[in-house]
């Protein structure tokens, strides 16, 4: 055969992510063509810069040449144990910073490479549907085969762990957990966190948890680490991320704490890809957790609280067609479409017809289908805009 004809990529990459985000770049060019005027609220990314303490810890710390040379994979022992006490602080959750922390080029990193370093080809691993995409893309890259757990409204976007057969939890090697959940805007109290804790005891199972929302909440809502309950840490992780708690999703820094032997297992086969964080990025890092423990309340979480309030109620006055339900934490708002549409066919024609972006479900998974998510992730006029937008398409289209 000659060269040329050879298939030059892996089948794997067939397995990550979702076409909808390449749909998605040629859909915004078709719009751009017919003039119109692009308000992004697809992807989940801060359009804030961090904190001005930050940036100026940052810019030093570029400035020191001896940030210049190879930084350790595990991470410097300052930002660890800076990240455990801010553990302590917020969770009451005690973790060594010595072999119990491992930084991260933000929680992605981790999840990406999570299952290589626990499992074999044929493992089996328990993923929310809808879920992150990464959850599902870092198991396709291990040969992992994914059992999905439904979460549905019924039971408020949560597993039901009696429905998982009892033999697939006998053979997994974990479940995978997020909450606040992107994309569902979903929360989970403690006793929901204690019963995790049981059924991973029961069933000898690791339980993985990203909290990379944990600063971006509302109404008064406190959400748990599962580090904090009892026992956990004999049978738990959990995943943080400064991108959005702090604004920092450029610097790519976050951190795995939890189990000894699964960090240290991360640890290992990332001691064999890379050579860590930037130091610069965790000088950074450790003054947005400093800062974060002598403040009151967090400020990202009262921006998002305020973004989210005007444009459900934006939205609703411009004829959203059904009452979304209003979430307590993250920057997305997960909402169910009109009937007789598909999530990809109305997010298509929603950014041709008015320019403004939005994710269709399916892209998080099959049971994401019926519904649309929404990142607040832009300046308030620009979100009443999109808002008005999507209630004029909704006039035209739906109520018509």
């Amino acid at each position: 055969m000659n060269a040329a004809n050879k298939r030059m990529e892996s089948k794997r990459l067939d397995h990550l992510g979702s076409a909808i985000f390449t749909e998605l770049e040629e859909w915004k060019l078709e719009a751009r063509m017919r003039g119109k005027d692009i308000i992004d609220l697809g992807i989940g990314s801060p359009d804030l810069p961090p904190s001005p303490r930050v940036v100026d810890a940052l810019q030093q710390a570029v400035g020191d040449s001896v940030n210049y040379h190879y930084p350790s994979s595990e991470g410097s022992l300052e930002f660890r144990t800076k990240a455990a006490e801010w553990l302590s602080w917020r969770f009451g959750s005690e973790v060594n910073p010595v072999d119990e922390i491992l930084t991260l080029m933000g929680t992605q990193d981790g999840l990406a490479h999570l299952a290589m370093a626990l499992c074999d080809p044929g493992d089996i691993a328990l993923v929310p549907d809808p879920g992150y995409p990464i959850y599902a893309g870092g198991l396709a890259l291990a040969g992992v085969e994914p059992y999905y757990m439904p979460l549905t409204s019924e039971n408020e976007y949560l597993p039901r762990f009696d429905l998982i057969p009892v033999d697939i939890a006998n053979r997994a090697k974990f479940m995978l957990l997020n909450y606040p959940s992107n994309p569902l805007a979903a929360v989970a109290d403690r006793s929901f966190f204690e019963e995790a804790v049981q059924y991973g005891l029961k069933h000898d199972l690791l339980i993985v948890h990203d909290l990379a929302y944990c600063e971006m909440t509302f109404d008064g809502f406190r959400p748990p680490s599962i580090l904090s309950i009892p026992g956990a840490k004999d049978i738990a992780v959990e995943f943080h991320s400064l991108s959005k708690s702090f604004n920092m999703a450029g610097c790519r820094i976050g951190f795995l704490a939890g189990r000894r032997d699964v960090v240290q297992a991360l640890r290992r086969l990332k001691g064999n890809i890379d050579y860590g964080v930037f130091n610069a990025v965790q000088t950074a890092g450790i003054v947005a957790l400093e800062e974060d423990m002598e403040t009151e309340n967090s400020s990202v979480a009262a921006v998002y609280e305020r973004r989210r309030n005007l444009f459900l109620e934006q939205l609703t006055l411009a004829g959203w067609y059904s009452p979304i339900p209003i979430p307590k934490a993250t920057m997305f708002v997960w909402a169910p479409i009109p009937a007789g549409w598909s999530s990809r066919q109305i997010s298509r024609e929603i950014l041709l017809e008015t320019g403004v972006v939005v994710i269709p479900g399916d892209a998080f998974g099959q049971q994401g289908e019926g519904f649309i998510r929404i990142a607040l992730v832009q300046e308030e006029a620009r979100l009443l805009e999109a808002a008005n937008r999507i209630g004029q398409f909704l006039q035209a289209r739906i109520h018509s």
